[in-house]
């Protein structure tokens, strides 16, 4: 499907899973000249993952400085060996808080490295939610998830190499690397925000930058008139969100949920379902994705706002997780993203009507709310959501 639009002096390509993401990926740092930074929740250890290491080493081995970020927990898998055939081959490669102790339950280890993000010489970007992984699970799945990136040249890659350059200098001062990298860590992030801009990436951090996104969502419901349609991975939205969402659909507009509908975590999956009751007695659509597994972040609002990134609409990812989003104002481009959005809604999905979700019986709706109060605890009542961090 992938698609490109001008919007605002920006070139924007659209793609579709990491069939059509991951060849342009490895085409634009194949020419890269100066620089690559790609930053990422999952790196893992297959055909795809080694597409991608070979791609950064030719990279690293003709002068190119390359840098990877992985993050400690999502990334920790990934085998050593193919680290250090990395550096050897003159990779950079950093870990986001590295994972010492899986069950170690202290402060603040959920504050991971959530984004997907690549930046080639500075002017090629790419905003995703997709991991570095195969497309298709595997198993009795044989359709790849559903996810969407966004491939952007113009001024915003300049943003974007800021925010992206700021955090690796600061992870490499944190791993007592690179120590002149120190006076370059504040200096990076100067990036000023110019009003009603058509495509604004927006990141989402535990200092400055907290609610950015979600504020975002915010505002675009609050002025939907019409429209619409969000598509999420893992939704578990707060009381202000789903509020928002619920006086959007009493003032008449159609609001539509593509969700998950394979079991993929089972806490989160029956937790999400919990809300199903609320948003379907006030006329909200939901549909479960079922042909695989729904890994998207995306939204369209009035067929003008829409939005692409790794940010999911729950806890993890609107209080705890480093996100980035790019937000683009364009009709063109926001069509694009309905028009598929709505065929796989068609041919790849399932309505949840009210009906037969008010025959669930006790046991299941005990689940669903133990579920949903089990995730606000472990989020908010232990602590992992509350204060800040350096990184």
């Amino acid at each position: 499907m992938s698609c490109t639009h001008l919007v605002d002096g920006h070139t924007l390509t659209l793609l579709r899973n990491g069939e059509e993401y991951f060849p342009r990926l490895i085409a634009a740092i194949d020419a890269a000249s100066h620089s690559v930074y790609l930053e990422t929740y999952i790196f893992s250890a297959d055909s795809c993952g080694h597409r991608v290491s070979h791609a950064l080493q030719r990279a690293a081995r003709r002068g190119v400085m390359t840098h990877l970020l992985l993050d400690g927990f999502g990334s920790a898998g990934f085998p050593d060996k193919w680290v250090n055939e990395l550096r050897a081959a003159g990779v950079e490669v950093l870990w986001f808080r590295p994972e010492i102790a899986r069950f170690n339950f202290r402060r603040h280890r959920l504050r991971r490295l959530h984004r997907k993000l690549a930046l080639i010489d500075e002017r090629i970007g790419f905003v995703s939610g997709v991991n570095i992984i195969d497309d298709v699970p595997g198993g009795r799945i044989v359709a790849p998830r559903l996810d969407y990136t966004v491939e952007i040249q113009g001024v915003t890659t300049g943003h974007m190499y800021a925010v992206m350059r700021r955090l690796w200098a600061l992870v490499s001062w944190l791993h007592f690397r690179h120590q002149r990298e120190r006076i370059k860590l504040w200096t990076a992030y100067n990036y000023k925000k110019k009003k009603r801009r058509k495509v604004v990436f927006l990141v989402r951090d535990n200092l400055r930058h907290r609610h950015d996104i979600e504020r975002a969502y915010l505002k675009a419901i609050a002025k939907a008139r019409q429209e619409i349609i969000i598509a999420n991975a893992y939704f578990l939205p707060g009381r202000r969100f789903r509020q928002a969402l619920l006086m959007a659909a009493q003032r008449g507009v159609r609001v539509i949920l593509l969700l998950q509908g394979r079991v993929e975590y089972r806490l989160q999956h029956f937790a999400t379902q919990a809300l199903y009751g609320e948003l379907l007695n006030a006329g909200i659509e939901i549909h479960e994705y079922h042909v695989s597994f729904l890994h998207a972040k995306v939204a369209v609002v009035d067929g003008y706002w829409a939005t692409v990134g790794s940010s999911n609409i729950d806890p993890f990812s609107l209080w705890l997780a480093r996100e980035a989003n790019l937000v683009v104002r364009d009709a063109g481009f926001a069509e694009s993203l309905r028009t598929d959005l709505l065929r796989q809604i068609a041919n790849s999905s399932r309505l949840i009507s009210s009906s037969v979700w008010k025959g669930h019986g006790l046991w299941m709706r005990f689940l669903m709310r133990a579920s949903y109060a089990l995730v606000r605890f472990l989020t908010g009542v232990i602590g992992y959501a509350r204060g800040h961090d350096s990184v």
